[in-house]
């Protein structure tokens, strides 16, 4: 779901249904019932439209009221929102959905992999900068790749399935790292992690499980995380990048929280730098060439770019990646891919 298209247009019965048939279902037990009995339910609708629209968003208020308590059934998120609404909406005013997920690393690899090493990565929208940290974690890809870092295995293991007609995944050479967030996540502090915990959806405890280890790893040598807005701190620290690597940008489920004129800004901005550009994002938040292989309805999962050229299409928390075809136009993008249409500048590329 875009937030900066939907929330503020549709009734708040209609967001939560919506949630619960396109996102939730077959995702989470829990939020998918919820999301139902929400939709439904015109006292706790009455909570939510008080909300600014921005935080209306499902994952966000759902996360709130189990940060407050919520069990997993139903009467126990009503009860949670009707009586204790002053604490679990200074929670949903103070915080947001900083998800984090290691997984999705997974994904990009393959585009990384075509990429001249070594690298130079700026992920906007890092919170805690675990997606920054590609290097660090071991990956297994049901197609037989097996990857793990220089120094042996990993305490953090990501599983993917690969689809045909994508590069084979290699694991990255990182010569410099850094991600820009509004409220960077510190990895050294409880509350904060945990508030990252809440925020996996009930019944993912592979997910849970694979953020403790990746906010241990983090922990050990935390990445950079500059505070501040994408487009005012983006050019400076682009600047920073070391000028033998090539810089990629990158950033997953963030765009859809900008608002469209700073959306525009941002991609306008991004495709003027030296170096490369990999987007993954839900389908209709980037303004991208649509591929023939998405004329059937959004599905829910996001669509990755290389330098706003469409590849594939991705699990929202990395457990897959599908190449969108391998017809003329995918190949096309192919030869982009071996000759980037962007030259080097300033000795970068």
């Amino acid at each position: 779901m875009d937030p900066t298209i939907h929330l503020g247009q549709l009734p708040v019965s209609d967001v939560y249904r919506r949630f619960a048939e396109g996102e939730a279902r077959g995702v989470s037990v829990v939020y998918e019932a919820w999301a139902r009995e929400v939709s439904k339910d015109e006292p706790v609708q009455a909570l939510l439209e008080v909300l600014p629209a921005r935080k209306r968003q499902p994952n966000l208020v759902f996360a709130a009221a189990r940060w407050h308590g919520a069990g997993t059934s139903y009467e126990s998120l009503r009860t949670t929102l009707l009586e204790r609404w002053p604490q679990v909406c200074h929670t949903i005013l103070t915080r947001a959905t900083q998800t984090n997920e290691a997984g999705r690393c997974a994904v990009i690899l393959p585009l990384l992999a075509t990429l001249p090493q070594p690298l130079a990565l700026i992920e906007v929208g890092a919170s805690a900068g675990l997606c920054l940290l590609p290097d660090r974690y071991s990956y297994r890809y049901d197609n037989g790749t097996s990857l793990d870092p220089a120094d042996g295995p990993s305490p953090v293991v990501i599983p993917c399935h690969l689809g045909v007609g994508l590069p084979t995944p290699a694991m990255p050479e990182i010569a410099w790292r850094a991600g820009i967030d509004l409220a960077p996540v510190d990895v050294s502090n409880p509350d904060a992690c945990r508030w990252l915990e809440t925020l996996v959806w009930p019944g993912q405890e592979d997910r849970r499980a694979r953020l403790e280890a990746a906010l241990r790893l983090a922990r050990q040598n935390p990445p950079q995380v500059v505070k501040g807005d994408l487009n005012e701190v983006l050019p400076e620290l682009a600047a920073q990048a070391p000028s033998e690597a090539t810089l990629v940008v990158f950033h997953t489920a963030v765009l859809a929280y900008l608002e469209r004129e700073a959306r525009s800004r941002f991609i306008e901005l991004v495709t003027g730098l030296p170096g490369h550009w990999i987007s993954n994002e839900g389908q209709t938040v980037v303004d991208l060439p649509r591929p023939f292989s998405l004329s059937a309805p959004d599905d829910g999962r996001f669509l990755m770019a290389l330098d706003g050229v469409p590849r594939a299409l991705t699990d929202p928390h990395g457990r897959s990646v599908i190449s969108l075809s391998t017809s003329q136009d995918q190949t096309q993008s192919d030869d982009q891919l071996a000759s980037p249409q962007r030259p080097p500048a300033g000795g970068r590329r």
